[in-house]
């Protein structure tokens, strides 16, 4: 099921960004700690999988192009181009 939620989408560009810098690399797959429903409280150890898709080879390239450059540098590239990032919840 690919996420449409716009607060999770921004929680899942930001996780991409920060996944991405750490790995110095595209990273094709995250995990976000799973909202719990009740009072708010989020176990860390029970985890989201999501598939990170990118529709278009010259997006991947930019933004691969991007991760040595910083924090910043990728930022803008993934919200110039965050229509061709989709994140799709795994099982």
């Amino acid at each position: 099921m690919k996420e449409r939620d716009p607060e999770k989408l921004k929680l899942l560009y930001e996780r991409f960004r920060d996944v991405c810098l750490v790995e110095k690399e595209l990273w094709k797959e995250l995990f976000m700690p799973r909202d719990t429903p009740g009072e708010g409280v989020r176990l860390t150890n029970i985890q989201d999988r999501y598939e990170v898709v990118i529709e278009k080879a010259d997006v991947e390239a930019i933004l691969e192009a991007n991760i040595p450059l910083g924090a910043k540098a990728l930022d803008a590239a993934i919200a110039e181009y965050k229509d061709a990032i989709g994140f799709i919840k795994k099982g």
